[in-house]
């Protein structure tokens, strides 16, 4: 069983971007010959996150739709009176959201259903520059 670490860089436009990295994922497992096993994702920083979704032009509008209806905009958060970056409710979208995803593969593909792919979502209120961290435990092929 081998233990290896990656990274994916991610240039985003924040404000809830969301971001397919499915086939990255597949490339990083291929490239580097994991025959079976799982790839630990993990989005660095606290505005932030990673799931799955089915990457369609609805749902990525219903998406970000869905975090401006619980943590909206434009309200009072105890965060931004501390730091005066008007981004608490990124920071509260990420929390909900979750870092980290683990996927299993076979045969050097993903299991994921028919309509899932992965998804890496930027909810901070700017534009900037992401690293996705992607460890995987298997075997080789």
């Amino acid at each position: 069983m081998e233990i290896e670490t990656y990274s994916i860089g991610i240039s985003t436009n924040g404000n809830c971007h969301i971001i397919d990295i499915t086939e990255k994922v597949t490339r990083i497992i291929n490239q580097n010959n994991f025959n079976e096993g799982n790839v630990l994702l993990f989005a660095g920083g606290s505005t932030a996150g990673i799931t799955t979704i089915e990457y369609e032009p609805g749902l990525l509008k219903d998406y970000p739709d869905f975090f401006k209806r619980i943590a909206p905009e434009g309200i009072n958060y105890e965060h931004d009176n501390t730091w005066h970056d008007g981004n608490g409710h990124s920071h509260i979208r990420a929390s909900i959201q979750g870092a980290s995803l683990t996927v299993p593969f076979t045969k050097g593909n993903l299991l994921l259903g028919t309509w899932q792919q992965i998804i890496f979502v930027d909810f901070d209120n700017r534009s900037r520059r992401r690293e996705v961290t992607v460890q995987i435990t298997g075997k080789k092929k």
